[in-house]
């Protein structure tokens, strides 16, 4: 009897397990990473791992990709980078929405022999110009990259945003011809202002040393650097988060409002900084159903539009 419960059994498992198995085409491939500059960064002091700034991709599985990507940016305060949860995690989940993710681990103030502006920002660059040149290779459509930020991550990314037109390093090669403009960006509790009373010191000061010339401080203080081409816009804050005060994404908001740039902006009553998915956090934990709404009223979700420009 037990000899034949025993391969009833085995029969169960198989046909289970053939049923619910994914096909491998439909799969996400495994996360790779690429060094940004494989002959080394422009301005790289060291040799170190945290010399070397790096993409880590995670690609969709070829039957649901949009053709969007975006370039993700952790969190802290430009002094460590919070590579899971503002990372990893976000990677997985824009890879569910069919959309490429790139983790960029770039150079701050304790990675490698110690980095402030303008290393961030040229790793931010041509993470962005990487993308776009190997737009083919990777499934994605040159004009539907994006850059996605946390935090000191977010005044990264809307730095990128609004300083695309300034070049921060002689072309190292082809790629560093592309453009380097994003065209969405996504910023979730972000860092913005370098002047107002809600500024984040501790990011500004591992960005910018102790005392910074006040045009620099001013120049990267982004709100003030919005104009009619800044990307389209979406931002996430809490009324709670004392790490970085909503005015940062209000004060950038109200910029872009008034230079008539598509945007829009959650700020949600409770959730501490760093929330990031947001998961069991209450209300907040729904930004990314938000979020993925805005990207696709922004078509950027959009299979058919890009299975048709592929063929």
């Amino acid at each position: 009897m037990n000899r034949y419960f025993r391969i009833l059994l085995t029969l169960v498992i198989v046909v289970v397990t053939s049923s619910t198995a994914v096909p491998a085409d439909e799969t996400p491939t495994s996360p790779k990473v690429e060094v940004l500059w494989p002959g080394g960064a422009p301005g790289a002091k060291g040799d170190a791992d945290g010399d070397r700034p790096t993409l880590t991709i995670y690609l969709p599985p070829k039957k649901t990709a949009t053709g969007a990507a975006v370039v993700i940016c952790p969190g802290g305060g430009y002094g460590h980078l919070a590579m899971d949860h503002e990372g990893h995690q976000i990677a997985e989940w824009l890879n569910s929405l069919g959309v490429a993710g790139f983790i960029l681990k770039y150079r701050h103030r304790n990675s490698g022999a110690g980095y402030g502006h303008p290393a961030p920002l040229r790793d931010a660059q041509r993470a962005i110009r990487t993308v776009r040149s190997r737009a083919k290779d990777w499934n994605i459509n040159p004009d539907r990259i994006g850059i996605l930020g946390f935090s000191a991550g977010g005044h990264l990314a809307s730095s990128a945003g609004t300083h695309f037109h300034k070049r921060y390093n002689d072309a190292e090669d082809q790629i560093d011809n592309v453009s380097c403009r994003p065209d969405f960006m996504i910023l979730i509790y972000p860092v913005i202002s370098f002047t107002e009373w809600c500024a984040h010191s501790g990011s500004r000061r591992n960005l910018l040393g102790k005392d910074p010339d006040k045009d620099l401080v001013e120049s990267l203080s982004n709100e003030k650097q919005v104009t009619s081409e800044t990307p389209p816009m979406f931002l996430i804050h809490t009324y709670e988060d004392k790490g970085v005060p909503a005015e940062n994404s209000i004060y950038f908001y109200l910029a872009l409002r008034k230079a008539k740039v598509p945007a829009e902006m959650h700020i949600y009553q409770k959730g501490r900084h760093g929330f990031g998915l947001g998961k069991n956090h209450g209300a907040v934990s729904s930004w990314p159903v938000r979020c993925a709404d805005w990207m696709r009223g922004q078509g950027l979700l959009d299979k058919k539009s890009h299975a048709r420009r592929q063929k």
